[in-house]
C-alpha cells in the first residue's frame, strides 16, 4: 500500500537485509580470499604454477559466463527460487573444493562456485532496491556497497590467517556457516516474485560466452604465456574479438535480444558501466601490487600484509556510512568527485613509496583508498539505477557487476604486465651504470659487499639492482593508476542528477474509510510525503493536515 507516493516498507526489511549482505559478503570474499592459499594448494595438490592459475581462472571464467543470464534466470523461475539455488550451490561447492584431493577437483568444483556465485552479487542488489522505497535508496545501496567493497579487501587478511593458523581448506569451509544463515534468511523472509516465460536467446548467450571467456583467459593466461609470443594467447583474443562483435550485432539486429538494447539508451547508467569498470580496475588491481610489494621488497610476513591492508576496508566503511546519510542531501555527482579526487591522492602517496616507507605510511594511504572508494561506489550506483525502467533492474544489475569484474581482470592483466616490463626496463637502465669508472664506487660508504672484483659482490649489487627496479616498478604503476582516476573524472559531467519524481496519480491517494478528507500538501512536507488527513489538532492546538510521516 502506499500513501501519496511513499511506499509502505517491505515487511521484515531488517532480516531481508542481513540475509542477501551474507551471500554477497560470501561471494565477495571469494574473489580474494584464495589468492594468499594457492602457494600452500599447489603442494598439497601436487601442482605447477601453470596448473594452479586455474584455480583462480575457472572461478572467473565460469562467474563472467553465469553473470548474465541472471535476469533471464529470475524471470523463468522466479527471484527467491534463484537466490536459495545459487546460496546453496555455492555453499555446498565450497565444501566440495576444501575437501577436494586432486587439481582436476579443485577446478572443476571452482567453475562450479562461479556459475551459482554470479547471481548472488545482482540478485541481492535488486532485493534490497525492491525493499527500500526510492528515497532510501542511497541507504541501500551504502548496506550493499559495504559488502561488495570490504569484501575484496578483506579476504587476503583472512585468506592469511586462516592459511597460517589452520589449512588452506578452511578458506573454503568459512562459507558454511555464512551460507546456511543466508539460505534460512532468504527462504524465510524474500519474498517471490512472479514468473513469466521468455525466450532465451541461445544464439545472443554462445556470442556473449564466447567472447567473455576467451577475454577472461586471454586475460587471466596472458603474463604467464608471453602473451602474443603463445599461439594459445592469439586465438583466445582473437576468439573474444569476434564473440563481442557478433553480440553486439545480434543484439541490434534480433527480435527478442539476450541483452534488451533499451539498457543502452539510458545515458545515466551507460555511464555508470564505464566509471564501475574503473572502479574495478582501482579496487583489485592495487591488492594485486600492495601484498608482493610488502612481501618481495620489504620483507612482511603475510600475516602483517594482511594487517596492513587491512585499514583500507576501515576507510571504506566509514566512508559507507557517511555516504548513506549524506546522499539524501548533496548531489551525488558531488560524491563521486570527492571520492574519485581521494583515490587518486592515494596513488600519487604510493607513487612516493621506497623500500624504507613506514607502516605507517602504508597504513594512511590504503585508508585514504578505502575512504575514497567507499564514497564513489554509493552515489554511483544510486545515480546509475534512478534513472532506468525497473522492469530492466535485475538485467542491468548483471550487467553492471560484470563490468566491474571485467574492469578487475584488465586492470589486474595490464598492471602485471607493466610491472614485469618496467622491471627489465629499469634493470637495463640502472646496470648500464655499474662500470669500474664510476665514482660512485669508490665513494667512502660504498658497501664492501658489493665488490665488483668478486663474483659474490657482483650478484649482491645485481640482488639490490632488482630490488630498485622493482621499486621503480611498483611505483610507475600506481602513477598510471592515478592518471587513471583523474582522466575519468570529465565525464562526471555526463551524468544528470535524478530529478525526485513526482508519484503517479494512482498512488496519489490511500485507501481510506468513508468521510475521511484529503488535503493539498501542506507547507513543510517533503516531495516523498505530500499528502495529509485530518487526524486531530497540530501542534499549536489547530485542527489541520499533517504529512505522512507525522510532521
Amino acid at each position: 500500500m502506499t500513501l501519496f507516493g511513499r511506499r509502505e516498507a517491505a515487511p521484515h526489511r531488517g532480516y531481508i537485509t542481513v540475509s542477501v549482505m551474507l551471500a554477497t559478503i560470501m561471494q565477495a570474499l571469494d574473489t580474494t580470499i584464495a589468492n594468499v592459499a594457492l602457494p600452500h594448494m599447489q603442494g598439497a595438490l601436487s601442482a605447477t604454477q601453470d596448473q594452479i592459475s586455474w584455480v583462480l581462472t575457472s572461478y572467473i571464467v565460469a562467474a563472467a559466463i553465469m553473470t548474465p543470464p541472471t535476469g533471464f534466470f529470475e524471470s523463468r523461475f522466479g527471484r527467491k527460487r534463484l537466490f536459495l539455488v545459487a546460496v546453496g550451490g555455492f555453499t555446498l561447492v565450497s565444501m566440495l573444493c576444501g575437501a577436494a584431493t586432486s587439481l582436476e577437483e579443485m577446478v572443476l568444483f571452482r567453475a562450479l562456485q562461479g556459475v551459482f556465485g554470479a547471481a548472488l552479487v545482482p540478485l541481492s542488489q535488486t532485493v534490497l532496491l525492491d525493499a527500500y522505497p526510492h528515497e532510501q535508496h542511497g541507504q541501500a545501496m551504502a548496506v550493499w556497497g559495504m559488502g561488495i567493497m570490504v569484501g575484496p579487501i578483506l579476504g587476503p587478511t583472512l585468506g592469511g590467517y586462516l592459511t597460517e593458523f589452520y589449512s588452506w581448506r578452511w578458506v573454503f569451509y568459512i562459507n558454511l556457516p555464512v551460507g546456511i544463515l543466508a539460505f534460512l534468511g532468504v527462504m524465510a523472509f524474500v519474498a517471490e516474485t512472479k514468473t513469466r516465460k521468455v525466450s532465451f536467446d541461445v544464439l545472443g548467450f554462445t556470442f556473449l560466452s564466447l567472447g567473455l571467456g576467451a577475454l577472461q583467459m586471454f586475460l587471466d593466461r596472458g603474463q604467464l604465456k608471453d602473451w602474443f609470443g603463445s599461439t594459445e594467447i592469439i586465438v583466445e583474443s582473437a576468439l573474444g574479438v569476434f564473440g563481442l562483435y557478433a553480440f553486439v550485432v545480434h543484439m541490434f539486429t534480433t527480435d527478442k535480444p539476450f541483452l534488451s538494447p533499451a539498457i543502452f539508451k539510458d545515458r545515466n547508467f551507460v555511464t555508470g558501466l564505464f566509471f564501475i569498470f574503473i572502479v574495478g580496475i582501482i579496487l583489485l588491481a592495487t591488492l594485486a601490487l600492495l601484498p608482493p610489494f610488502l612481501q618481495d621488497l620489504m620483507g612482511y610476513p603475510v600475516l602483517t600484509t594482511g594487517y596492513v591492508l587491512a585499514p583500507r576496508g576501515v576507510g571504506t566503511l566509514i566512508a559507507m556510512i557517511i555516504v548513506g546519510r549524506a546522499i539524501t542531501r548533496l548531489d551525488p555527482r558531488l560524491l563521486i568527485l570527492a571520492g574519485f579526487l581521494l583515490a587518486a591522492l592515494s596513488l600519487y602517496q604510493m607513487a612516493g613509496f621506497t623500500t624504507d616507507v613506514t607502516e605507517w605510511d602504508l597504513i594512511w594511504s590504503g585508508f585514504i583508498q578505502g575512504l575514497g572508494l567507499g564514497l564513489i561506489f554509493v552515489p554511483l550506483t544510486t545515480i546509475a539505477f534512478a534513472t532506468l525502467d525497473p522492469k530492466l533492474r535485475t538485467e542491468a544489475a548483471g550487467l553492471y557487476s560484470l563490468m566491474r569484474n571485467i574492469g578487475s581482470s584488465i586492470g589486474i592483466s595490464v598492471v602485471t604486465f607493466l610491472l614485469a616490463r618496467f622491471i627489465q626496463e629499469n634493470h637495463m637502465d640502472l646496470a648500464a651504470h655499474v662500470t669500474p669508472v664510476n665514482p660512485a664506487f669508490r665513494s667512502p660508504g660504498y658497501p664492501e659487499m658489493w665488490n665488483l672484483a668478486t663474483r659474490t659482490g657482483r650478484a649482491a649489487l645485481d640482488a639490490e639492482i632488482n630490488v630498485q627496479a622493482s621499486t621503480i616498478a611498483y611505483l610507475n604503476d600506481f602513477k598510471l593508476m592515478m592518471y587513471v582516476m583523474l582522466f575519468a573524472v570529465p565525464l562526471l559531467i555526463i551524468m544528470r542528477r535524478p530529478k525526485r519524481r513526482a508519484p503517479p496519480v494512482e498512488e496519489m491517494v490511500m485507501e481510506q474509510p468513508q468521510g475521511a478528507t484529503r488535503h493539498p500538501p501542506p507547507a513543510g512536507c517533503s516531495a516523498s510525503d505530500p499528502g495529509s488527513t485530518d487526524r486531530g489538532p497540530d501542534r499549536r492546538g489547530s485542527a489541520g493536515p499533517i504529512c505522512a510521516d507525522g510532521r
